[in-house]
């Protein structure tokens, strides 16, 4: 078995990377809001965008490659039941193929210190995992957080009772990432006694042992000045050098129990421990971070006719987004659901991301965000954080293709893009920031790729005199790439300009007039097996028939899993 095999999950339709198409965004000014008076510390340029995810993180992967320093995801588990705002029920092949286009993009976004947070449960998690490890790297995997979304027991249950979900998270480079402790909790301190009396204060007994250590461990001995002599376990390593036992010694803070006779401890003063708080445990009791019936509640504050199945409480974000960032810190959700992870990043002083194909960006979201820019949202985690209202957001939906087909069947510029939306759009296929001059003397000028470097977009038909008269206000000290209609020279005449016509220029970089990736898969041929006497056609009775999910493109569900 060769490397590749041992570490790559393979599946149906996995070889198929569909080329998404870079759209530009259409910024809705009625639906963007902000609150009437601004600090210094509101954030400000959030954004909702509404639209396919895959086609969205596309829109925004050059700007913002590279930025994200979280991101939380909260993917359809794939679970068979078809709930009121997901199509939940993806074939396995389907599902893996959906997941894997949007991490790639994902990882892209992602800082270099940044990290990753998925939610699962366990009919994809452990694929999941396998397809992380092959984007991420199986070095940057940091942990599988099980987090207690149910209380109660499921009694019609068949078999188990099923009441975790997991959160897998990973780093984008695992040496460059840092974490922000838990709080310690008054729990955590009331576990902390003084009861000899110590001037240190409350202390708590901590092994003198420990599991990992040199060989040399194994025959230690160390005598106390009481004369009881100690070593480790069998099995263990002494935790302390001869040097160190003797100075805690010395100083009253080895802990022989009450009556002097229980295995020695050392003294762990709470006053000597670190202010930054605990590591996180890798499992979340729901009475720490909340449950599926607690982010119910919150959602019905804001939304009482239509709440989410399997909505994820404020309290379970809060803790995912102290871990993970800092005030001011960019975090990105591309199924956004409810708004929740933008609602807690808001409260937190966080900026953010959020992605939605559904209406529920309209109906859940923006409703949701109003009450917490205007400090009218009292639940979730309002109180803990201190929150009181503040910053703004801006609501965008995805363009439409730039290209379309005529009725001859010919690519051509969309009719519905007004010229300065194809500038945008010419920039952000060939890698040039969109940034139009002010300067009506410098028309020319709609976007840079550098200081120096600049891209010209027009539909009309450029004569060799016009492109002189362009070159001569270039000058010879900058470039200048011209995207139009059709021109009338030799590409070599100018030594300033590059001249491309559209739409051929862009015709081959990605799929054009496709608006859904959400649940789209190829109707892949049956791979004749040895010995099997079929041809490529299926056999009799096996395809179910298509049906319609989500969008136009049929789903073929066969008897088996790929």
């Amino acid at each position: 078995m060769t490397e590749k095999s041992r570490l790559e999950l393979l599946w149906i339709g996995k070889s198929g990377h569909p080329k998404v198409e870079p759209r530009i965004l259409i910024h809705e000014r009625d639906k963007s809001y902000h609150s009437k008076t601004r600090s210094s510390a509101d954030q400000f340029d959030n954004r909702l965008i509404q639209g396919d995810n895959l086609l969205a993180l596309k829109a925004i992967e050059q700007e913002f490659a590279s930025k994200v320093k979280c991101i939380f995801i909260d993917p359809p588990y794939n679970t068979g039941s078809i709930f009121d705002h997901y199509d939940d029920g993806i074939e396995h092949s389907l599902w893996l193929n959906m997941i894997v286009q949007r991490l790639r993009v994902l990882r892209a976004l992602l800082s270099e210190d940044g990290s990753i947070w998925i939610s699962i449960d366990d009919t994809e998690g452990h694929y999941l995992k396998v397809v992380c490890d092959e984007i991420f790297g199986r070095a940057n995997f940091i942990a599988n957080v099980i987090w207690q979304k149910k209380y109660t027991v499921a009694n019609d249950a068949k078999l188990f009772s099923p009441n975790h979900d997991h959160i897998l998270v990973y780093a984008k480079e695992k040496e460059k990432w840092r974490i922000n402790k838990i709080p310690r909790s008054e729990e955590m301190n009331a576990r902390y006694s003084n009861p000899d009396g110590h001037p240190k204060g409350v202390w708590k007994a901590t092994p003198l042992h420990a599991k990992s250590g040199s060989e040399k461990g194994r025959l230690f001995k160390f005598r106390f000045k009481s004369g009881r002599e100690w070593s480790p376990p069998p099995g263990t390593f002494p935790r302390f050098s001869e040097e160190t036992l003797r100075k805690l010694d010395e100083t009253n803070e080895i802990w022989f129990g009450k009556d002097g006779k229980s295995q020695p401890a050392r003294k762990t003063f709470l006053s000597e421990l670190t202010n930054d708080g605990t590591p996180p445990l890798t499992v979340w009791l729901h009475n720490e971070v909340g449950n599926n019936h607690d982010a119910k509640t919150e959602v019905k504050a804001f939304n009482a006719a239509e709440v989410f199945e399997t909505p994820k409480p404020e309290k379970l974000l809060q803790r995912i987004i102290h871990i993970a960032s800092d005030p001011g810190d960019l975090i990105l959700d591309s199924f956004a659901g409810s708004g929740t992870t933008g609602a807690v990043a808001h409260k937190m002083g966080r900026r953010w991301i959020m992605i939605e194909l559904g209406e529920h960006a309209q109906t859940h979201i923006i409703p949701r965000m109003k009450k917490v820019i205007d400090g009218a949202d009292k639940g979730g985690v309002t109180e803990i954080t201190g929150w009181n209202g503040g910053g703004g957001f801006r609501f965008f939906r995805l363009a439409p293709s730039l290209l379309a087909k005529d009725k001859w069947g010919n690519w051509i510029i969309s009719k519905d893009y007004n010229a300065p939306m194809l500038a945008e759009a010419m920039c952000k296929h060939m890698g040039f920031t969109y940034a139009p001059s002010q300067d009506a003397a410098e028309y020319w000028r709609h976007g840079h790729s550098s200081e120096r470097d600049f891209i010209f977009v027009t539909t009309a038909s450029l004569t060799h005199d016009q492109l002189k008269a362009i070159s001569l206000d270039v000058g010879p000290d900058r470039t200048l790439l011209i995207c139009c209609k059709a021109f009338n020279a030799r590409l070599d005449d100018f030594d300033n300009l590059t001249v491309k016509k559209i739409p051929h220029a862009v015709l081959t970089r990605c799929e054009w007039g496709r608006d859904d990736y959400s649940l789209a898969i190829a109707s892949l041929p049956i791979v004749e097996r040895d010995g099997d006497p079929e041809s490529a056609s299926p056999p009799p009775n096996r395809a179910k028939p298509a049906r319609k999910v989500n969008g136009d493109q049929p789903m073929l569900f066969g008897d088996g899993e790929a």
